[in-house]
């Protein structure tokens, strides 16, 4: 005898962020809810502060922000296309993504770009400039 399967109404926000597909993991979604990336209808949350259907979401995530209203909850992570029925975004959010996407690939900052590491004859040099001005 098996018993029915729960019908779910509520979950906690990291464990809504992850099944969502916002983070990749449960512990980056508890992280950026901790650092107040995340409100909940206009109030910053903990993350076992249960999400529910009609909810309004304002996530950051690097220069990117998204207003969302959730459209249903799960507790696992589900592939793509089950996560983006989750919720909406607004018309809004995705047009000022959209801008700022294209913005950024305008200005040349969509790759980040790193400096080398010195190799060994500019880390003599940094040693030989350090070593002579510590007097």
């Amino acid at each position: 005898m098996t018993a029915a399967p729960e019908l779910l109404t509520a979950v906690r926000a990291d464990k809504w962020l992850w099944a969502a597909r916002f983070f990749k993991t449960r512990s980056l979604a508890m992280e950026a809810i901790n650092g107040g990336k995340v409100h909940l209808n206009g109030t910053r949350i903990k993350p076992a502060r249960k999400i529910a259907a009609g909810d309004t979401l304002v996530i950051r995530k690097g220069d990117f922000i998204f207003e969302i209203t959730v459209t249903g909850v799960a507790l696992q992570c589900r592939p793509a296309t089950e996560a983006q029925a989750l919720y909406e975004e607004s018309v809004s959010s995705q047009d000022a993504r959209r801008q700022l996407r294209e913005e950024q690939r305008l200005l040349g900052q969509s790759a980040v770009r790193h400096t080398p590491r010195p190799d060994k004859r500019a880390r003599r040099q940094i040693h030989r400039f350090r070593t002579s001005h510590d007097d």
